[in-house]
């Protein structure tokens, strides 16, 4: 049985219905906080148990019989992030599971200037320990961040951030299609993977030109100081520490941790990546 965490999240739901193109549902199991919200995949044939990652025996009962574990990073940082992924990792392996696969970074790195990029290296380091064979997809940035930062830019015509650098901004459904291709294609990849990315790198200037054409007004892109920014974030809310990570997004992206382009996204999805135009358009109607 193949295991997906997560599975009511934005990316891990996503997954799940991948999967469910490529192998029974009776072949397919999810581990999620509250049932009740899969209840759904569960009239489908799909196995919902409990899991939380802090909670090893509630995970032992949402593993039992998996043959593989998709383990989806949780949206937390720092050591907390790191030690829930061992958590995960610890239950997949007394489960008896083949092999281990994690939703990474294409940036993941103990030197990131990205804390979440560090948290994906640590969590690596802990699969390689594990003595389990395992598949960490390095997932572009979602471009669902882009679309964030961009935010009111798209009403005001003005969007104000830090100086940056190109990034592969990513469609959540194309990462997720590409995850249910590889869980129904065991060992396909062994250890990381190369960079699951769009097709483009593209800067803030890239995106405000895109925003101008596809939306029909302009949209100035308007270059901050890195403090300016934070400021900005914590004036509005964001703890300070949050401000900080968010920061490190720019600062990554200008030492260029972020640029790469591989075709391995394109080859496993059969077709090009969604690009942030689309995405772009696709948001511009919801509006």
């Amino acid at each position: 049985m193949i295991i997906v965490t997560g599975a009511t999240g934005q990316l891990g739901r996503q997954i799940v219905e991948s999967l469910l193109a490529h192998v029974p549902a009776d072949r397919v199991g999810v581990s999620v906080r509250d049932p009740q919200k899969a209840q759904d995949l569960a009239d489908r044939g799909v196995r919902v148990r409990q899991g939380s990652f802090s909670d090893a025996a509630g995970l032992a009962h949402a593993f039992e019989g998996a043959s593989q574990v998709l383990i989806v990073s949780v949206d937390k940082m720092g050591e907390e992030a790191v030690r829930q992924h061992r958590a995960a990792i610890d239950g997949a392996v007394a489960a008896g599971a083949r092999r281990i696969l994690y939703t990474s970074h294409m940036g993941a790195s103990p030197t990131s200037h990205f804390e979440p990029c560090r948290d994906h290296a640590s969590t690596e380091e802990a699969l390689r320990a594990c003595g389990v064979p395992f598949t960490s997809l390095r997932n572009g940035f979602y471009a669902t961040s882009a679309l964030q930062f961009l935010g009111h830019g798209l009403e005001s015509g003005e969007a104000e951030l830090p100086a940056d650098g190109p990034v592969s901004w990513t469609a959540h459904a194309d990462l997720a299609e590409a995850a249910g291709a590889v869980l129904a294609d065991e060992g396909l990849f062994d250890g990381p993977t190369p960079p699951l990315t769009a097709a483009q790198a593209l800067t803030f200037d890239d995106i405000a030109n895109l925003a101008t054409e596809v939306g029909g007004r302009s949209v100035k892109r308007i270059t901050s100081t890195d403090d300016a920014f934070r400021e900005q974030l914590v004036g509005h809310g964001v703890a300070a520490g949050t401000a900080d990570q968010l920061l490190g997004v720019f600062t990554a992206g200008r030492a260029g941790e972020f640029a790469t382009v591989d075709p391995t996204l394109a080859t496993l999805i059969g077709r090009e990546p969604t690009s942030l135009s689309a995405l772009l358009r696709e948001q511009l109607r919801g509006n």
